[in-house]
C-alpha cells in the first residue's frame, strides 16, 4: 500500500524529470566535448586516422625554398635490457614533403617483452608543424627474446612552419611495458 500523499508523489515526479533532464543535457554536453578531446589525444599521442592523413598531406604544397634540419635521438630507460637507437640521427627535409625514416630496438632478455615509446619534440613550438603520419609509438610493440627489428616512424612539417624554426629534434625514451609483458609472458606459460 502506497502512504504517499499526491504532493509527495508529484514533488518525486518531479525530481525525476530533473534529473532526468539532467542527464540528458549532461550526455549532449559530452557529445561535443567529445571533439576537443579528441583532438587533444591526437595532438598529444601523434595518432590520426587514415582520412586525417590524407587531408594534412593533401592540403600541403611542398616548400623547396627551405630546407629544416631533423635530428633523431633514442633514450633508454637505464633499467630496461634494450638496444634502441635511430637509424640515422639526421636529415634535412622539406617542408610540405612526407619522409621516412627508422628506429631499430633490440630486447635483449631471453623472454618476450612488450615495448612502449613516448616522443618528445624540441623546440616546443615545433609540435604545432610536425606531424606523424606513422608511427611505432602509435601501438605497444611485442618483441620476442632476443628479437630486433627496424619501427617507422612517417612525418611531414607544415610548410607554414616559421622561417626562424631550422632545426628539430624527435627523440623516442622506448622501455618496457612491466604490465603488459608480465600478461604475454603469463599466457606463454
Amino acid at each position: 500500500m502506497n502512504t504517499q500523499t499526491p504532493k509527495q508523489k508529484k514533488s518525486d515526479n518531479n525530481r525525476i524529470v530533473k534529473q532526468l533532464v539532467l542527464m540528458a543535457v549532461g550526455m549532449f554536453a559530452f557529445g561535443f566535448a567529445l571533439v576537443p578531446i579528441y583532438d587533444i589525444f591526437c595532438e598529444v599521442t601523434g595518432f590520426r586516422t587514415q582520412n586525417e592523413r590524407d587531408e594534412i598531406t593533401q592540403t600541403m604544397e611542398i616548400d623547396k625554398e627551405r630546407l629544416i634540419t631533423v635530428e633523431f635521438v633514442a633514450n633508454n630507460n637505464q633499467t630496461s635490457d634494450w638496444e634502441f637507437r635511430p637509424v640515422i640521427s639526421k636529415m634535412q627535409v622539406y617542408p610540405g614533403k612526407i619522409y621516412n625514416v627508422n628506429y631499430f630496438a633490440k630486447n635483449l632478455a631471453n623472454t618476450k617483452v612488450v615495448g612502449t615509446a613516448t616522443p618528445d619534440v624540441k623546440p616546443v613550438e615545433m609540435n604545432k608543424h610536425f606531424k606523424k603520419l606513422e608511427c611505432f609509438c602509435f601501438t605497444q610493440q611485442e618483441f620476442a627474446g632476443n628479437e630486433g627489428r627496424e619501427m617507422p616512424v612517417q612525418f611531414v612539417i607544415d610548410p607554414n612552419v616559421p622561417k626562424y624554426l631550422e632545426r628539430m629534434t624527435l627523440s623516442y625514451t622506448f622501455f618496457a611495458n612491466e604490465k603488459l609483458t608480465a600478461e604475454l609472458n603469463a599466457k606463454s606459460n
